[in-house]
């Protein structure tokens, strides 16, 4: 076993380098036989060489968004994985893989927290539970325990691999005494509840960050237009949502000079209207960032229209899931790459994020919600043992080569059954990822500024190249 996880782990090894005349490239086929696998360097082509050839146009003359960067979500079930299944050799290598960027590091620089309990932690919790039913408005009972045990020590040490490491909070429910059921399970926040919500934001901002994790972007509510019946959840509809923004949060975030990016949705792409609603409210559009986006309903082209009208926001994709209900490497890494690493970028989006970062072998620890979501990771609850999904080398072809502060630049969405999407580094390295969704190799060119170079792809397959 120990063979095979070094084996697997050295396909992961070359560190990404830009050349001036080469090409350089890496592959993931949906069969597995290459796994982010260097590919020989090629140099710049002669015309005759790629005449005929499908032609992938790079543009660095056209500008979209910088991006802050890649990543999954440190939850509960992630952190407590991490902290108790690995020996802290295993741990700190593991994390140096995953955020790091010498030896092959993923670069991951994204991240999304919960603030209290999700289906993804050991049980059910807020930061701010009460005996007895009682309420808290002076928020006398708020605590971070729960976090520090294992999700901020998790951050932490990421962050000290990646300083560059941008850290999303996301609630899935308010403390049970603010809400209309009395419970973190399904029902509203209380009108009246509003005000000492926007204490509670600023207090938990004001609090992570003396313990050493900030709180870059903020969001009110995961999924706030689902009322999940087993784990925390809370609906909140666009309008009040917007006054909760307007009315609430941005005072007393000016108030207490928090700095913190807040963004709204944090739900799928089958509703833009509701994100659309409430950045139709002035005083709630003068104070949020932006739209945060989930995978699970609708199309990734949802996004490029709000993206459109709101040029002045940040777009982000926060959460998206691996399952049981594709199984297939081929089919999940494909439409990963498609939806989330090509799509998602296309449309606006400045970060992706993947939900679990590891899930052991029963797809947990859980309480509620999903009982067959991938991890980008699994750890084996018994050994320790480490499988890295499709997930995970869908995400390594942006997150290492494209680093933070890269632009989106120009490239042709489709050509044929290639898809693609371009950035530059701000060393001026150029990143171009490419996936063939047909079932026949693809050979092709790419031209950018005078040069040219000739590439091929398997079928159901992805390339990551950078000159």
């Amino acid at each position: 076993m120990r063979a095979i996880l070094l084996a697997a782990a050295a396909l992961v090894v070359a560190t990404p380098a830009v050349a001036g005349s080469k090409l350089q490239g890496w592959v993931t086929t949906g069969d597995k036989s290459q796994l982010l696998a260097a590919q020989a360097p090629s140099s710049v082509a002669s015309a005759e060489t790629v005449a005929g050839l499908p032609v992938i146009a790079v543009d660095t003359k056209e500008r979209h968004q910088t991006i802050v960067g890649f990543g999954a979500a440190i939850t509960d079930a992630s952190a407590w994985l991490i902290q108790n299944k690995l020996t802290p050799v295993k741990r700190d290598q593991l994390l140096r893989e995953l955020y790091g960027r010498g030896e092959g590091g993923l670069g991951f620089s994204f991240t999304r927290i919960t603030i209290g309990a999700s289906d993804f932690s050991l049980d059910h919790y807020s930061l701010d539970d009460v005996p007895n039913g009682a309420a808290d408005p002076k928020l006398e009972h708020f605590s971070l325990k729960r976090p520090q045990e294992y999700v901020f020590p998790t951050v932490r040490a990421a962050l000290k691999i990646n300083p560059d490491l941008k850290v999303m909070a996301s609630p899935w429910s308010a403390p049970a005494w603010m809400k209309t059921t009395g419970s973190l399970v399904k029902g509203q926040l209380k009108p009246e509840a509003y005000p000492v919500y926007a204490d509670f934001f600023a207090r938990y901002v004001k609090e992570a960050a003396k313990v050493g994790v900030p709180t870059d972007y903020l969001s009110i509510q995961n999924e706030p237009d689902f009322e999940p019946d087993n784990y925390p959840g809370m609906r909140w509809n666009a309008k009040d949502r917007a006054r909760f923004f307007g009315e609430n949060l941005a005072p007393v975030f000016e108030r207490q000079k928090i700095t913190t990016k807040v963004l709204d949705w944090d739900h799928n792409w089958d509703h833009p209207e509701q994100p659309t609603t409430v950045l139709a409210d002035p005083r709630a559009r003068a104070f949020l960032a932006g739209v945060a986006w989930h995978c699970y309903a609708g199309d990734v082209s949802a996004q490029q229209p709000v993206t459109e009208a709101n040029p002045d926001k940040e777009i982000f994709l926060t959460e998206c899931s691996g399952g049981e209900w594709s199984p297939k490497f081929d089919d999940s890494f494909s439409w990963m790459v498609e939806n989330l690493i090509i799509g998602a970028t296309r449309g606006g989006a400045r970060g992706v994020l993947m939900w679990n970062l590891a899930l052991d072998e029963k797809f947990g620890p859980h309480a509620g919600g999903c009982g067959d979501c991938r991890g980008v990771l699994s750890i084996d609850s018994t050994s320790g043992a480490i499988t890295r999904t499709q997930e995970y080398y869908a995400f390594g072809h942006a997150s290492r080569f494209v680093k933070p502060g890269a632009t989106r630049i120009g490239s042709p969405a489709k050509l044929g059954d290639l898809r693609t999407v371009a950035f530059q580094n701000r060393d001026g390295g150029r990143v171009l990822i490419v996936l063939n969704v047909g079932t026949q190799p693809a050979t092709f060119a790419i031209t950018e500024s005078g040069r040219r170079f000739k590439a091929s792809l398997p079928a159901r397959a992805a390339g990551t190249f950078t000159w």
